[in-house]
């Protein structure tokens, strides 16, 4: 029986301190499966450079020349993460039989892998990786975390709480996920779509290996209000109540000023109506704010611009053996 080919696709960004230690402990995981006959010989690491502006992929080429698990792709730009790791997707897919996903920064805990390729042999074709505890995030991050969720899910986006992008996708989920082709990409959202049968692994995630965070709090709240934005127009039908409401208490309003003004009992109100101008004005902008995003969404996707270009590809001419298991 030979097992699956597994490629485990690593996007990297300015990630020239993490990736020596990334590449040894991703190295020992595939070796460890290969040796239980869990995997395939034919199973690769691939590094995604996403246009790094250090040494990157300098090591990337480095540690290719003398580690036959390492294998690389380098992008002509930064495209960003998530089409950074969907470069990754469907560059390993076409030689691949499963895919594991993970951040360079090694806050995923590697050994979970092994559990991922179990429940794929077992007849998953999607495997979560879960965080089973945010005790690493500060306040603040694992507050905001927990209430993105839960919003998520009032406004009917179903996503997987507390999972990031460390899972494990089929071959034939994956071919299935890139036919969404939509350009304002958010993998956490699409991916439970795509449906087949899938679990849960929980982990625990550790502290950073090396280097800075590349994703800060502006990048943070961007990435939330683009899986908002791509997934519900619930914000859109919120304006619309605002909008309603606001009606609503001008006609009241404007009926109490009438029957003030047939009683007799008018006073001057320069107060009430420039906080009233500036509260609706204020409405009014978030309005056209609101609107605004959906329709700039509307023109990148008109557009069909590609999502990435590949500059350098360094796995694409390898040879693979079908996968053979009973499944």
């Amino acid at each position: 029986m030979i097992g699956p080919i597994l490629t485990i696709v690593v996007p990297c960004y300015n990630e020239e301190e993490v990736l020596p230690e990334t590449s040894k402990q991703l190295s020992a995981v595939l070796t460890h499966l290969i040796d239980d006959y869990l995997i395939s010989r034919d199973s690769k690491i691939l590094f995604v450079d996403d246009g790094s502006k250090d040494r990157t992929w300098a090591f990337i080429e480095k540690e290719m020349a003398k580690n036959p698990f390492v294998k690389g792709i380098k992008l002509a730009r930064n495209a960003g993460h998530q089409n950074a790791l969907l470069a990754g997707l469907e560059t390993a897919a076409a030689q691949s039989d499963c895919v594991v996903s993970i951040d360079a920064d090694l806050q995923d805990d590697v050994q979970v892998i092994r559990t991922f390729v179990e429940k794929y042999r077992d007849g998953f074709d999607v495997v979560y990786g879960v965080r089973d505890k945010r005790e690493t995030d500060t306040f603040f991050k694992r507050t905001t975390a927990e209430g993105f969720y839960r919003f998520m899910n009032k406004i009917g986006i179903h996503l997987i709480p507390n999972h990031a992008d460390f899972r494990l996708m089929s071959k034939r989920a994956l071919d299935e996920l890139f036919k969404y082709k939509e350009t304002n990409l958010f993998l956490r959202g699409l991916i439970p779509l795509v449906g087949f049968p899938s679990t849960k692994v929980f982990y625990d995630r550790k502290e950073r290996f090396a280097g800075e965070s590349k994703y800060p709090l502006k990048k943070m709240l961007a990435f939330a209000f683009d899986g908002i934005t791509s997934f519900s127009i619930t914000p859109i039908r919120f304006v619309t109540m605002i909008g309603f409401l606001a009606v609503i208490i001008s006609a009241l309003a404007g009926g109490y000023a009438i029957f003030q003004e047939l009683a007799g009992h008018t006073e001057s109100g320069w107060t009430s109506l420039i906080i009233s101008i500036w509260f609706v004005g204020g409405l009014q902008l978030l309005a056209v704010g609101i609107i605004g995003e959906y329709i700039g969404k509307i023109y990148r996707e008109v557009k069909r611009r590609p999502r990435y270009a590949i500059e350098v590809d360094a796995f694409s001419n390898q040879k693979q053996d079908a996968f053979m298991v009973g499944k």
